[in-house]
């Protein structure tokens, strides 16, 4: 160990040991490290269940947050544009075309199928051998509003898309029915009647 500075190489007669004036200041060398101390073992023990009982509420919180999305994701759907009972059936009535100045253009008979729970329908115009497919749009209370399509028209006799307005009838079982559109010519027409 004489590449260590300031220490000068012992003596043939000089043991490295403790009454040697010149050796090593390193007496002993150990690849091992000493035995750890227990003192701070209750503080890392308290860390440690911090830590644990953060985790704990996190995950509290982060659940709890879950479900109630997953229920008022639920509730909207529940209330969201849905046809309702009251409304799920096959509607049949004769409608009366107003153009924008009221006068009368048409009358012509229009089934409208619903099912429960469902956002979709179809309707057909019979007296005019028109179909097409409605797509629930809105519902506020008593009040279903529908984008119709038109995917039946043999003879050109129909408009492409109108709007349905459903709202619960004068009397039980009935239902008022209001279609808007614009004509192929642009004039905007609107047709009205009872479906039973």
């Amino acid at each position: 160990m004489s590449d260590v500075p300031g220490a000068a190489a012992p003596s043939d007669g000089e043991q490295d040991g403790a009454g040697s004036g010149g050796g090593s200041p390193i007496r002993q060398m150990s690849l091992w490290p000493p035995p750890r101390s227990n003192r701070h073992s209750a503080k890392r023990r308290k860390s440690l269940v911090a830590g644990i009982v953060a985790v704990v509420v996190l995950g509290a919180g982060i659940g709890t947050a879950a479900v109630w999305v997953l229920q008022r994701d639920q509730a909207a759907t529940a209330d969201g544009p849905a046809v309702p009972e009251s409304y799920a059936g096959t509607w049949r009535g004769e409608m009366s075309q107003f153009n924008e100045e009221g006068e009368h253009i048409v009358d012509w008979g229009a089934e409208v199928k619903l099912e429960q729970g469902e956002e979709r329908g179809v309707s057909e115009w019979y007296t005019l051998d028109c179909r097409g497919s409605l797509d629930l749009t809105e519902r506020r209370g008593d009040r279903l509003t529908f984008d119709y399509v038109e995917t039946y028209d043999p003879d050109e006799r129909c408009v492409d898309e109108s709007e349905l307005v459903l709202d619960s009838g004068d009397s039980a079982g009935t239902l008022h029915a209001r279609w808007s559109a614009v004509s192929h010519e642009g004039v905007p027409m609107t047709s009205t009647g009872t479906l039973r």
